[in-house]
């Protein structure tokens, strides 16, 4: 089926021959950039088509379905950050875009689901996403609709950052694991969608074959900004940190997790992770890294993420980061 990946047909399977009994709130958790919003749409559109073949799929031709694929189904609705795209591997640029669910949109959400289904005996379907975008006080608006569920409706929340989630919204749902692919299958996919270098872009990417995707028109920039790195003391923060905005400061910041993981993986243990191709200057930096700044540093780029969306002075932010970076290694 369109939508859903090799690596997703076995949660497909078991969630749709469960149709009838499905827990009210399904929470599909998982590595960001390997395809969970576009299996939770398919799924959304699976619940309510009430012809599925024999292999699960929607069949396409009954109303629900034509309603569905024109975006006008009367028993879907979609719940993302106001004006954003809801691709959890769209690039991440510089933008002045929403990046929260407002409690106004979940508030508009109640006064929908005070009407009736508009299918008699049908489901209805909220599909939420990221539902890690959530405000606290979206979030507290939405817990109560989890508390006291309407009949026949069933939420699907989407998250790669689950720990940003209230306690009580992910206790009120069923929990549903997706998979990262097999590395081997991964590959297999991007070279089937023409991509160059499938290896070197998934082990960047962590195994997340979408996330690798969405990186090939950015690669180029990606390796000097790498580049960069691997400069340690000596880098040049105010140049790397002009480089970093053509990336988009989320996407920097989870380059540096990932190099900066590397670093402190080769220091203990000698492995790497994401950069087998930069091998030979992680063994120089980590010779020369302070483990304990390096680990001060991690934090700050979690801490950093909050705001990697928010229309600020992002250049200046990232140069901030790139001199806490360099403090992060001693004098050769």
């Amino acid at each position: 089926m369109k939508n859903i990946y090799l690596w997703q047909k076995n949660q497909w399977q078991q969630l749709l021959q469960k149709k009838q009994q499905l827990h009210h709130a399904l929470l599909l958790k998982g590595q960001s950039g390997i395809g969970k919003y576009d299996f939770s749409y398919a799924f959304a559109k699976g619940l309510l088509c009430p012809n599925l073949n024999a292999q699960l799929e929607p069949c396409e031709h009954c109303a629900s379905c034509t309603w569905f694929t024109e975006g006008t189904h009367p028993d879907f609705r979609q719940i993302s950050p106001e004006d954003a795209d809801t691709s959890e591997d769209a690039p991440k640029k510089k933008s002045t875009k929403k990046s929260q669910i407002s409690v106004d949109q979940i508030r508009q959400l109640n006064d929908y689901l005070s009407l009736s289904n508009h299918q008699i005996n049908g489901l209805r379907v909220i599909l939420i996403s990221p539902a890690d975008s959530l405000n606290n006080a979206s979030a507290n608006a939405l817990l109560k609709m989890l508390e006291e569920p309407p009949i026949n409706t069933v939420f699907i929340l989407v998250t790669s950052h689950i720990n940003r989630l209230l306690p009580t919204i992910i206790s009120r749902c069923q929990l549903v694991e997706m998979p990262i692919p097999p590395t081997s299958e991964a590959i297999i996919w991007l070279k089937n969608q023409q991509v160059i270098h499938a290896e070197e872009l998934l082990s960047l990417a962590g195994g997340s074959p979408l996330l690798a995707l969405s990186m090939v028109d950015t690669i180029d920039t990606h390796q000097q900004f790498l580049q960069m790195l691997t400069q340690g003391r000596q880098l040049n923060a105010s140049q790397s940190a002009v480089l970093g905005i053509s990336l988009g400061a989320e996407r920097v910041i989870e380059i540096l997790q990932k190099w900066c993981f590397d670093v402190i993986s080769y220091r203990l243990t000698q492995s790497i992770r994401y950069h087998q191709l930069h091998l030979k200057p992680l063994q120089l930096l980590a010779k020369s890294v302070n483990l304990s700044s390096i680990l001060v540093f991690c934090t700050i780029l979690i801490e950093a993420k909050k705001w990697a969306n928010h229309p600020l002075n992002q250049e200046l932010q990232l140069e901030g980061m790139m001199l806490q970076y360099i403090d992060s290694f001693k004098p050769i």
